[in-house]
């Protein structure tokens, strides 16, 4: 799936809001962030100061990124599951967080939830967080 710039940038930055949620940064959250952020091509500096950075930069405004396609919104909250249960639990404000950018994007609740559920009954992170397919569009 092709993706602009902005719904890239927009993509990494809801994942280091996401990551930031609940106040703490597993050492598997680290990886999984630097991983989609090599793959939308961001510099590995960048990616590392912007994670290091994220709990403390009041300039990131905390709005839900809301994205031009339902599938790539839909990509966004099921790679988000996957990172929140990364550390073995999804914390009541990652869920809130991924919620609401569900609703933005005019996603279903139960959709969501259904998810959430599918996550929490044990995916493998390494299969379930491909980024490969995701090619970012410079216009």
């Amino acid at each position: 799936m092709n993706i602009s710039v902005i719904d890239a940038s927009n993509y990494f930055k809801g994942l280091l809001l996401l990551i930031g949620k609940d106040r703490k940064i597993s050492d598997p959250e680290i990886a999984l962030v630097q991983r989609i952020g090599k793959s939308f091509g961001f510099e590995k500096v960048f990616c590392d100061n912007a994670i290091r950075d994220i709990l403390e930069n009041k300039f990131i405004l905390d709005v839900p990124p809301e994205f031009s396609k339902k599938e790539l919104a839909k990509k966004f909250i099921k790679d988000g599951l996957t990172l929140a249960a990364s550390d073995n639990e999804i914390d009541p404000s990652e869920e809130g967080w991924l919620l609401s950018i569900a609703e933005k994007n005019g996603l279903d609740a139960q959709w969501f939830y259904k998810e959430m559920q599918s996550t929490e009954k044990g995916s493998d992170i390494h299969s379930v967080m491909e980024v490969d397919g995701l090619t970012v569009e410079y216009s």
